[in-house]
């Protein structure tokens, strides 16, 4: 069954979390480096086609899906046998904030909205990140999955963030790219779910069945001085 429209009153949000990796920032970056920079790496250092290395490493990769060892950097640099801080470095000028997301992040702050970032990324990503962006500042706060001891994929999860950072669920915004971790937030009760379906520069969008799909935040900032948008049943990608 389609979406109805969503109508998005500002007034009626006080907390907005936020996701890092291909919600705020390009995941060109992380495609790339997990997929194509790491087992070009381990090609290397184990003497076998970059082919053999990308089939092993995406088989180890998939297993640790949904669980915190999928974003551990110490966990792959000691199952790897590779720096991964290090490799992630080496490519760190494919790491880019996505268009309108700091005009997003002012609207925000403007209007008084607690803003978090809520990730699964491992502290060291995001040292690496947030030095690199300068997005760091725009935030009340920061928190990664890793210090919850829960991945966003677990329903608990957003429970246990509300143990550390108070929201009313009713009054929150989430905007994501992972249509799993929306869904655990639909679950636990919060009430605007925004899909993040341009999640790379160099991929297709992607438009949720589930879930208002944006292309960037612009389409969540009024134009006519209020504080209200609307969010159609579809759009096209």
């Amino acid at each position: 069954m389609p979406l109805p429209p969503l109508k998005v009153d500002w007034n009626l949000i006080d907390t907005v979390h936020l996701d890092m990796d291909g919600t705020l920032l390009d995941r060109h970056f992380d495609d790339h480096f997990w997929l194509e920079h790491v087992p070009k790496r381990y090609a290397e250092k184990n003497g076998i086609s970059e082919h053999a290395a990308q089939e092993k490493l995406h088989r180890m990769f998939r297993s640790q899906e949904q669980t915190l060892n999928w974003t551990d950097l110490d966990y792959w640099s000691a199952q790897l046998g590779l720096d991964i801080p290090v490799l992630k470095e080496e490519v760190n000028h494919l790491i880019a904030v996505h268009p309108f997301v700091i005009e997003f992040l002012l609207f925000l702050r403007q209007h008084g909205k607690k803003i978090y970032l809520v990730t699964n990324a491992h502290s060291k990503t995001l040292n690496i990140k947030l030095r690199l962006t300068r997005i760091g500042s725009y935030f009340d706060g920061i928190i990664s999955a890793h210090d919850l001891g829960l991945p966003k994929e677990d329903p608990l999860f957003w429970g246990k963030l509300q143990q550390k950072v108070s929201y009313d669920p009713e009054r929150t915004m989430l905007g994501e790219d992972s249509e799993t971790n929306l869904e655990t937030a639909r679950r636990f009760g919060i009430r605007y779910l925004i899909h993040v379906g341009r999640f790379s520069s160099t991929a297709t969008p992607a438009q949720s069945e589930s879930f208002h799909s944006i292309h960037y935040f612009s389409e969540l900032i009024p134009r006519d001085g209020g504080m209200c948008v609307e969010l159609a049943t579809s759009r096209g990608v």
